[in-house]
């Protein structure tokens, strides 16, 4: 790795903010009461949404269910991107990390997406 030299990639770049721009704006078409979910996924990326599920959106607060302690704490050192990602779409102030609680009920889907697809 010493030595290496990383370049900018501007069409990378580029990429990145189209398709940035092609999700928000399907975010946007969505009916409200999927929206909380969809901005979820979005935030968070696919694999992190699945891993949590979202409890509730109310009172400017995103409430969302993590696997356990480690999880939890890794969400919210995040929290500030996610925040930055959601508050487009959403008007929340904070993101709530609670714990699943243990049982064999499997946490890792949400119920939205038991549904249907993103």
């Amino acid at each position: 790795m010493a030595g290496m030299i990383l370049r900018y990639n501007r069409a990378m770049e580029r990429a990145s903010r189209t398709l940035q721009r092609i999700m928000a704006e399907a975010l946007r078409r969505l009916p409200p009461e999927d929206l909380p979910a969809a901005a979820w996924e979005f935030a968070a990326g696919r694999a992190v949404a699945e891993k949590t599920r979202l409890l509730e959106c109310a009172a400017e607060v995103l409430t969302i269910e993590a696997p356990d302690a480690t999880w939890r704490a890794q969400l919210e050192a995040m929290a500030p991107q996610f925040l930055a990602r959601i508050r487009p779409f959403i008007p929340i102030n904070r993101i709530e990390f609670r714990i699943a609680p243990r049982s064999g009920r499997n946490s890792g889907v949400s119920e939205s997406k038991a549904k249907r697809s993103l």
